[in-house]
């Protein structure tokens, strides 16, 4: 019901006056960007996604984007939803089941939203002003877009636009995710050191993607016992069952082997 309200709130939206634009315009966002976050993971209930949730943040964003054309960073977010949702066809198996980015069949991903996103991506960066961190993630969305296969994408890219990130916004999660790309450029060895910097993090505490990542690590170290543990402590974090029996199946698959 508190997204609803926020919808609600934004769809009421008016244009402030200049001087009152930037902090108005960034608490906008914000609430766009959390309305789009829980459609495309939720963080309760019994479904991982709520395309319903998404399409109204991405509506809510055109709409943003209609009333300030000349705003880079709601046109960054406009993309940035656009390319997040493109892939929502891939992103789940015949039961629900999470289908993560590595083994997703990017034939499915929606090509109109792609093109919709890159559109919007080009018309934040024509705008030459400092990209913010929503046309930052943007860019890193494209990345991952760009490629047919997994293989082929350029991490290197994508961890100079998270140190970018890191940057313009602090927070362990843009830390954890820039891991991922450390792991694909540097190995797991670094990107397990930098994971392990996060743990001591109280914002992380109860933050379930935290072990799944570093579970993924140590599988790939070869600690697969480790891996085991972290991975189901992970599990018992997860707040959505598909993820929860996700995770559970990667720690047995490590137990395994252990």
């Amino acid at each position: 019901m508190a997204v609803l309200a926020a919808a609600s709130q934004v769809a009421a939206y008016r244009l402030p006056d200049a001087d009152e634009l930037p902090a108005r315009l960034s608490g906008v966002l914000e609430v766009v960007y959390l309305i789009f976050n829980e459609g495309y993971a939720a963080t309760s209930g019994d479904e991982w996604m709520r395309r319903d949730l998404a399409e109204q943040a991405m509506r809510l964003g055109r709409m943003l984007a209609g009333l300030m054309p000349g705003e880079p960073e709601v046109h960054g977010l406009v993309a940035l939803m656009a390319l997040q949702a493109s892939r929502f066809p891939a992103r789940t198996g015949p039961g629900g089941q999470p289908v993560l980015l590595p083994d997703q069949d990017r034939s499915r991903w929606d090509r109109t939203l792609i093109a919709h996103g890159m559109s919007a991506l080009a018309r934040a960066k024509r705008l030459r002003k400092p990209l913010g961190p929503y046309t930052v993630q943007a860019a890193i969305a494209a990345c991952h877009v760009r490629v047919h296969r997994f293989e082929d994408t350029d991490w290197e890219a994508i961890l100079a636009l998270y140190d970018a990130l890191s940057q313009l916004v602090p927070s362990p999660v843009v830390r954890l995710n820039r891991a991922v790309a450390v792991l694909h450029v540097d190995g797991p060895d670094v990107a397990l050191a930098a994971v392990d910097a996060l743990r001591d993090d109280p914002r992380m505490t109860r933050y379930h993607l935290l072990g799944a990542v570093r579970g993924d690590l140590l599988r790939r170290l070869a600690r697969h016992a480790e891996a085991a543990e972290e991975l189901e402590r992970a599990a018992g974090l997860a707040p959505t069952r598909h993820e929860r029996a996700l995770l559970m199946e990667r720690a047995a698959a490590a137990a395994a082997v252990a």
